[in-house]
């Protein structure tokens, strides 16, 4: 019995240095490299980052966590606007088409020869309203996806700023501490 215990013991103390390696610190994960001038061991500088965490996300009401997983809605929300884009394009060609042929259609009995200038003008007018349905709807797909790619940009402009204000209170607060630190 007691050797099992010693045995556990013996397991669980050299198996938490070995987590704790695989774990990233807070400025690994938010891009700040930090050099400990002072001789604070590592126990020490995870207490400094948080404290200093805290401080830069209350200084500055940006907690890059929260940044991140917002930044990725916002990319989801892109791309399911382009695919929504997407799938409207392909559903009118076909009525464009319709609607052209029809049109087309009475143009060829009102003018046409019998039933084949029917045929003939609801052909016509089928290739004329895909075409220019076509060319229609390809436009404001350039031009949705054209504003949706700004939006975008705007977001990832405003998001590298909140995260450059972030990391630098949170480099100064461990400056403070005594720890050399860059981004």
């Amino acid at each position: 019995m007691m050797g099992r215990i010693i045995t556990l013991l013996i397991f669980t103390l050299t198996a938490i240095p070995t987590a704790m390696a695989q774990q990233e610190s807070l400025s690994v994960a938010i891009g700040v490299h930090v050099f400990p001038s002072q001789g604070q061991d590592e126990v020490q500088q995870s207490m400094d980052e948080a404290d200093c965490y805290n401080w830069a996300a209350d200084r500055t009401g940006t907690d890059p966590f929260a940044l991140n997983r917002q930044a990725s809605e916002q990319r989801a929300a892109s791309e399911q606007a382009m695919a929504e884009a997407q799938r409207a394009e392909s559903g009118t060609t076909g009525r464009n088409a319709a609607q052209g042929a029809l049109g087309g259609a009475l143009v060829g009995a009102v003018f046409g020869s019998g039933s084949k200038g029917v045929w003939r003008g609801a052909a016509a007018g089928a290739a004329t309203g895909a075409v220019v349905g076509g060319t229609r709807t390809h436009r404001a797909r350039e031009d949705a996806t054209e504003e949706v790619a700004e939006q975008s940009a705007r977001n990832q402009a405003a998001t590298h700023a909140q995260m450059d204000d972030f990391r630098t209170a949170f480099t100064t607060c461990l400056e403070a501490k005594d720890y050399i630190a860059r981004f």
